[in-house]
């Protein structure tokens, strides 16, 4: 198996409490972290909570997505050596904003800006 398709694979919920430990160890919250994955997803509380109760891969996770926020073509920068806006595989490039956006909120960045508003 290659590494997109392991992305793919990969469950949400073994990654949720890894970006909630990064952003606690750098005093910012599990809470901003929710707010972060609604804004760019749509979920809220209570359908966040049952796709990680389902522990649904990442493929499910973003397929089943109400909605990718208009404003997720405006997160740009590097993440683990790539450009995020010329990732061409969709959900990758999805994966890679949650985790830009995570590593702004653990830099200290402003919600505001982070939420691109």
């Amino acid at each position: 198996m290659d590494n997109i398709q392991r992305v793919y694979r990969m469950p949400f919920a073994s990654v949720y409490p890894l970006y909630i430990k990064k952003v606690e160890r750098k005093g910012r919250t599990k809470e901003e972290v929710d707010e972060i994955i609604f804004w760019l997803t749509g979920y809220n509380q209570q359908t966040l909570q049952q796709q990680i109760d389902r522990k649904t891969d990442f493929e499910t996770f973003f397929a089943e997505a109400p909605q990718i926020n208009p404003n997720a073509s405006k997160i740009t920068g590097v993440i683990c050596g790539y450009r995020v806006e010329d990732i061409e595989d969709e959900l990758i490039q999805k994966v890679r904003y949650m985790d830009k956006l995570i590593d702004e909120l653990a830099k200290g960045k402003k919600m505001d800006k982070i939420l691109r508003s």
